[in-house]
């Protein structure tokens, strides 16, 4: 159970913050309070998962109580929810840890997607002993998207893009003509899919001199990607 404590000076922006909360599994909303000093004193009492904060209090602004918040319960997640949308106030609240900041006025899709967000993030790191590179890039949103998932461009396709990897996988270097042959293609085509390789960093090319005639354009895999 995900325990909740709303901060938002407005009690019907609470209500429905309340009511949008309703919506997803395992929610717990364990205080509701309307100023700065209410939120400080109810957390003192309530420990809570998770903080909803809003920034324009009549108090205090939210972004100067978060550091007190923490000094009562350091593992408190925040997300501010907020009409704030001055650069630098969002730069200093983001700046102090909150796990997102959203504007309002909310959409309900967009706040269940950032709470079942938080979610996941403090199950799964509940789970681990320690931390992976992996999970930190999903955390912060920079996990790379399965090739199969990528959106490509014009003229190329998954498949025939696979079967190009394949047939790099099997040379130490392989010009466009020999791919063509090797994936019963034109040179054309068989240089569209390499150099679309290359500008998502998955092969490079390199310029080899025989010993007459032009320097042909050769491509090799790098093995860390492929």
């Amino acid at each position: 159970m995900l325990k909740v404590a709303i901060a938002e000076d407005d009690f019907r922006i609470a209500s429905i913050h309340e009511d949008f909360l309703s919506k997803a599994d395992d929610i717990e909303v364990v205080f509701k309070a309307l100023n700065a000093e209410e939120t400080l004193d109810q957390l003192k009492q309530h420990p809570v998962d998770l903080m909803l904060l809003d920034i324009y209090m009549p108090d205090q602004l939210g972004i100067d109580i978060i550091e007190k918040l923490k000094a009562i319960q350091p593992d408190l997640g925040i997300i501010i929810i907020s009409a704030g949308t001055d650069k630098h106030l969002v730069q200093q609240t983001l700046q102090k840890g909150v796990f997102d900041y959203i504007i309002k006025p909310v959409s309900m899709e967009r706040f269940l997607e950032t709470i079942e967000k938080f979610k996941q993030f403090k199950e799964e790191l509940e789970r681990k002993e320690e931390v992976d590179q992996a999970f930190l890039d999903q955390y912060f949103g920079r996990a790379s998207v399965p090739e199969q998932e990528r959106e490509m461009p014009k003229g190329i396709d998954p498949l025939t893009l696979q079967k190009v990897v394949d047939i790099l996988k099997k040379y130490d270097g392989i010009s466009a003509e020999k791919m063509g042959e090797e994936m019963g293609a034109s040179r054309t085509t068989a240089r569209r899919y390499l150099e679309y390789l290359i500008s998502i960093n998955q092969c490079y090319a390199e310029l080899e001199y025989g010993i007459v005639g032009r320097p042909e354009r050769k491509y090799f895999r790098k093995d860390r990607t492929l």
